[in-house]
Parts: C-alpha cells; structure tokens; sequence
C-alpha cells in the first residue's frame, strides 16, 4: 500500500513538473474555483510544446509508460496529430539487469544452469529493453544462438502501473467531455493485452517461426530459427543472426549492398506479408532489422524481435484494397462506400459528407509525384477525418499503418527516390485479381467442396422433417392448405436450387479431373 502511495505520489510529481495538469484540465468539467487554485499553487514558466512535455514525462515515469506512449502513437485516430508525431519518438531502451538475475531466470524456466545447457554463455548482454535481454551463447553442437530472457519482476510492475492506469482512466470518463471517443478504459484494456502478450515469450517464438514459414523459399528475408527445447514463457533461444543494422548505410555500401533494391525488397517484403499471408512483422524499426552479408545470403533482410505482429483476415485486405486502389483512382466515393459498408463508420452516415471530407484531406496530395506519396500518411489522414464521423477504426489496421510508416520512413532513407506505389500497385492488383471472377470462385469453391459434400445429401431429409412437422400439427383445414402450399412451393424451389447446384459442382468436378489429368490447370 505504501509503495503504491509512493508510487502515485511520484506520477503526481511528474504530472505537475512538466505542466500535464494544464494540457487535461483544458479539456475538463472543472469548476472554476479549481481552476483558480491549480493556477495559484501550480504556476510555473512552462514554454515547450505539450507534446514535448508528455513524451518527457513519459521518459521519466518508465519503461511501462514508455510503451504506453508508444501504444498511443499508434493511435492517430484518438490522438492529436502533433502528439503522435511526438510520442513516436519514443525508445524503449533501458539500463541491462544484472546478469546472475537472467542466470537464475535461465536456470529456473530451463530446469539448468547455462552452464550446463551450453558450451559458452555470454553474461555481459548485447541488448536491452524494458521486457526482456539477450544474451549470446553457443549450443554444445557448436550452433550459435542468442538467448532472450525476460526481465524478472515485471508481471508485478505491469499489473501495479496497469491499476493505477485503470483507475486514471475511470476518472477520465467521468470529468472529460471528449471522453467518450477516446474511450481510456478501452485503450488501457488494449495496452493491458498488449503488455502481456510480451510477457509470454513463447508466443513470440511460435510469430517467428511463422514468418519463417511463410518465407521459408524466399531470397528477401530471414528469419532466425527457434530451438523449441530451449524455449519457455520467459526464456527463449534462437538462431544467432549476423548482418549489419540496416540504419548503419555507410557499412552497408562499403559492403557493396545495392541500397535501390534493398529499398525495393522491404516494401516487397511488408506487401507479401499484408496481402500474400495476411501476417505481418509490425515492429519493423531500424534496431530490428539486419541486412546479411554472407555470400550465400548477400543483401537479404534479417528480421529480429517478434513480439508484436498484425494480422489481417480477408475482410481487412479487401478493405485496404478496395482504399488503396480506390485512393490512387481519386475515386473518394468508393473510399467513403467501403468506410460505410465495412461497418467502421456508423450506417446512418451520409456517403457525400464522408466523401466530401475524404476529398479534402488527400487531394492536396495529388499535387506531389506519386514517388512522393506516403501510404502510411494516407492512413493517417483517412483515420483523422474518421474522427469526425465517429469512424471505428480496428485496431489491426492502426497497427498496420503504424508499420507501414516505419517501412517507408527506412525504404526512403536508403533510396530518396524510391516509388512506393509503383511496387505496391502490382500486389493490390494481383489480390484484387485473386478475390473476383471465375478463378476466385472455383478457387473458393474447392476450399469448400467438403461442407457441400457433407451438407448436400441431407437436404431432402431436412425438407422430409419439416414438413412432417407440420404435417403433425392440429390446424383448421384451410390453414393446412396454404401450409402445404407454401411447403409445396419451398420444396419445389429447394430441389430446382439443389438440382442446378448439383448440375454446377459436376461439371467443375469433371472439368478440375480432367485439368488434373491433362495438366491443363485452371
């Protein structure tokens, strides 16, 4: 109790010595006699900017608040422009914990000491962050391996920064009037999950080793392999990944790296994830990323840390394609439509408002080259002026923008002259192919074959029982009548419905057997 009094005390400090108390009480239900005696007894000379202010408090209070800050960022839809640009900022590095702490860490999740485990064992860290350290050893078949242990304590730390978080954002509701489309208790809920999704190690092994699945015959990127004997929820060992941080460009040019087509390669990589797998890396910053200089592997990306990724189903592509494309077309109707049609922005919005608003917010762009256009901001902007229209934006897509940000950010840092959209056209094509016509719908088709199969059959049975049922039930004469009528015309509907069906499934049949058996393919 004491430690959580201290622990209030210190965030109350923090708020005041960087003025936080003005930015929120601007935006309050509070009296005006309030307002008098915060000016009184909290006056001070502040002239920073409050984003400034809000990422150095953030700095101040710790790691979990800094990953808080960070969380924000990804909200442009809730946040104001200017404090997303700021808290992007934010880096969560932290001072290494003392190496005997990951020893014992080690020895308890891996039942032995890593003396035992491996031929050689790093204790001095290599890296360090507010969940986890890594540290580098070597398997005693002689493979080397980078050991990630999670930082002890911090299920503790999270649980007590995430209460007082829950308790603050209770408050919020209740005194702010913009409260109900921040929605706090929800963003803290959001954070809450995302934490302790961290916290579990193997999750972010089994995320790697999807990636490398999905990547498993591409000459783009690598990804480390896990070494699932030596992995638990707090410790984890994987392949140790050599190349030169992508950040580091004079390296890589010495090494003779073609900075144009590794530019061209991530946005080719992040496009295959999103549209190919619908599995994406989302925290693709500079300090994840290597680039390999082995002759075998020369200039393939190296993907690390695997905490955090973003999924995508078909609803959400279709969404992003349908945007994209639609975007790119200055087709801002459609952008609005497929708003409204996704369920997103609410039903009773009206097309030509939500249209007009789209208009003003990304023709302004058009004036630039298309080389000059950032999908990443045109998410930005499209999820801005949802604000307006109390537009539900899902939390996989801020997630996605949020990476795609980081993709061009690095992609036009190695090439100034890089064309996203000209290597992003070609996929959103391509799956917008994949999703309509003939060849979609056999392909669908054939994924569904089974239920058919095992449906079809039972519908005479089916349509037997219910009219039985009927049948049984004591009725006036006249309402059995028009029952059976009724009957009789859904029954005839339903055997003319199953007979096409049928009629459709064979010939795809005879005609998918006699591809196969001609090598004709479809």
């Amino acid at each position: 109790m004491i430690l959580k009094f201290l622990r209030l005390l210190k965030i109350f400090t923090v708020i005041v010595k960087y003025g936080l108390d003005e930015i929120a009480i601007s935006g309050l239900h509070v009296p005006r006699t309030a307002r008098l005696i915060n000016t009184v007894f909290f006056w001070r000379r502040i002239t920073s900017p409050r984003a400034i202010r809000l990422r150095l408090a953030l700095e101040e209070l710790g790691p979990i608040f800094v990953k808080f800050g960070q969380v924000l960022s990804t909200r442009p839809d809730l946040m104001p422009p200017d404090i997303v640009a700021e808290l992007s900022l934010l880096q969560d590095r932290v001072p290494p914990f003392d190496s005997d702490l990951a020893v014992a860490q080690i020895t308890r999740s891996l039942g032995a000491s890593p003396e035992n485990l491996f031929a050689s064992f790093e204790r001095t860290p290599v890296a360090s962050a507010s969940i986890a350290q890594v540290h580098f050893a070597t398997l005693k078949n002689g493979k080397e391996v980078a050991v990630k242990v999670l930082r002890p304590g911090m299920k503790t730390t999270i649980d007590e920064d995430i209460a007082l978080m829950q308790m603050a954002a209770g408050v919020i509701e209740k005194v702010w009037a913009d409260s109900r489309r921040l929605k706090p208790r929800e963003v803290v809920a959001e954070f809450d999950k995302y934490l302790h999704d961290e916290l579990d190690l193997m999750r972010e092994a089994a995320n790697a080793s999807q990636l490398r699945r999905n990547f498993a015959n591409s000459d783009l990127l690598l990804v480390p392999e896990m070494y699932w004997d030596y992995c638990s929820s707090s410790v984890i060992v994987m392949e140790r990944m050599n190349g030169i941080p992508i950040s580091q460009t004079d390296r890589l040019v010495a090494a003779g790296v073609d900075l144009k087509k590794l530019s061209s390669d991530g946005v080719e990589i992040f496009f295959t994830q999103v549209f190919r797998d619908g599995f994406f890396h989302a925290d693709m910053h500079p300090g994840n990323i290597l680039v390999s200089i082995d002759p075998d592997t020369f200039g393939r990306y190296i993907a690390l840390d695997f905490g955090i990724v973003g999924t995508l189903n078909d609803f959400d592509k279709d969404y992003l394609s349908q945007n994209f494309l639609a975007f790119f077309r200055r087709d801002y109707k459609r952008v609005a439509e497929a708003h409204i049609e996704s369920g997103w922005a609410p039903r009773e919005t009206r097309v030509d408002e939500l249209e007009a608003a789209v208009r003003a917010t990304c023709e302004p762009i058009f004036d630039r080259p298309l080389k000059d256009i950032s999908f990443g901001q045109v998410l930005l902007r499209l999820f801005q002026t949802s604000r307006r229209f109390n537009v539900e934006v899902q939390p996989q897509l801020v997630l996605l923008q949020k990476t795609m940000l980081n993709i061009e950010g690095l992609g036009r840092q190695l090439d100034p002259d890089l064309d996203l959209w000209k290597t992003a056209k070609p996929y959103l094509e391509r799956w917008m192919a994949e999703q309509v016509g003939w060849r979609a719908f056999v392909d669908h088709l054939r994924d569904e074959a089974p239920r058919y199969a095992a449906i079809f059959p039972q519908l005479p049975r089916l349509a037997h029982q219910v009219l039985e049922k009927h049948a049984h039930r004591e009725v006036d004469q006249d309402a059995v009548m028009a029952m059976l009528l009724v009957e009789q015309r859904r029954t005839n509907r339903l055997l003319m419905f199953v007979a096409c069906v049928t009629g459709v499934l064979a010939v795809l049949v005879v005609g998918m057997h006699l591809a196969d058996h001609w090598n004709w393919g479809l």
